[in-house]
């Protein structure tokens, strides 16, 4: 069998003096070396351009924010006013809120009324009734009603 001729540095080099010769310029750790710069320098415009991003984004959302507190004030003020006209139509304008106020009122009386609790009428009528008796009662018993009530108490008091 017959071996090649091996190749020498000489016949390694390019025919044409236009093309590049070998460098180390394309093996591979170079070529991994270089990519690994790139990605640093990007890496490092990333983050300047990053921050300046981050910064645009907050002025943004600052403005946003702005915007929308605006819109929403605008908004609660106009529904506002439209339950103030609603409410002055309902109930023909001026006393609305007393008139609000008593139809409340009426419903929680009926409430009380179907629990059995009387009204506020019917206790200061019941008030009015027993100072009335008291009166007539203190009337009938005299001045002699009040030596007999302390010496009731004195005697209960003692064991």
């Amino acid at each position: 069998m017959a071996t090649r001729p091996r190749k020498t540095a000489a016949a390694a080099a390019p025919a044409t003096p236009d093309a590049p010769a070998p460098s180390t310029l394309q093996t591979p750790h170079n070529i991994w070396l270089a990519g690994l710069g790139a990605l640093a320098g990007a890496q490092a415009s990333a983050q300047t351009e990053g921050n300046k991003a981050f910064e645009g984004l907050v002025q943004q959302g600052l403005d946003w924010q702005a915007r929308t507190q605006a819109l929403a004030k605008e908004k609660w003020a106009e529904a506002a006013e439209r339950m103030g006209a609603m409410t002055a139509q309902a109930t023909g304008g001026v006393g609305s809120w007393d008139k609000l106020g008593g139809i409340f009122e009426d419903r929680v009386a009926r409430a009380l009324a179907s629990m059995g609790m009387p009204s506020a009428s019917e206790v200061a009528q019941l008030k009015a009734r027993v100072e009335a008796l008291e009166a007539a009662l203190a009337a009938l018993q005299g001045t002699a009603s009040a030596p007999r009530a302390t010496a009731r108490r004195q005697s209960a008091a003692k064991p």
